[in-house]
C-alpha cells in the first residue's frame, strides 16, 4: 500500500467534511483511477463529483496535476509520478476555470 496525498478543491473538502490535504492508502499500481476508487470508497458522497457516473471520465471543469505536470488528459491508468506515490508530492485535484478575457477590457 501507498500513503498517497490528495488535495481537493474547496466545494469537494467541503462536502466530504475534510480540511486541508486527504491522504489515502492506495494499492499499487498507483494510478488516477485507483486514487478515484479509494477516495470514493473513503468519502461516497464524493461519488459522481470528480468522475461521471456512467462513463467513470473525469468531469468538465476538473482538473487533475502531480509534480507541475497537467495529467488531465492522461489515461486514468496511466501510473502516477514517483514523487506521488512516495508521498513526496501531493496529486492536486483542481476546478477548472473558464471563460476568457479580451484584450483591453470590456467591449461594446
Amino acid at each position: 500500500m501507498h500513503s498517497i496525498r490528495i488535495h481537493l478543491p474547496y466545494h469537494l473538502r467541503t462536502l466530504a467534511q475534510v480540511e486541508g490535504e486527504v491522504q489515502l492508502e492506495v494499492p499499487a499500481p498507483v494510478h488516477i483511477r485507483a486514487v478515484l476508487d479509494a477516495l470514493d470508497a473513503r468519502y461516497p458522497v464524493l461519488r459522481g463529483t470528480i468522475r461521471d457516473y456512467a462513463t467513470g471520465e473525469r468531469r468538465p471543469f476538473l482538473r487533475f496535476f502531480a509534480c507541475q505536470e497537467d495529467l488531465s488528459l492522461a489515461p486514468l491508468d496511466a501510473p502516477l509520478p514517483g514523487a506521488v506515490v512516495e508521498g513526496r508530492e501531493p496529486l492536486l485535484i483542481i476546478g477548472a476555470v473558464a471563460g476568457g478575457a479580451v484584450a483591453g477590457g470590456l467591449r461594446d
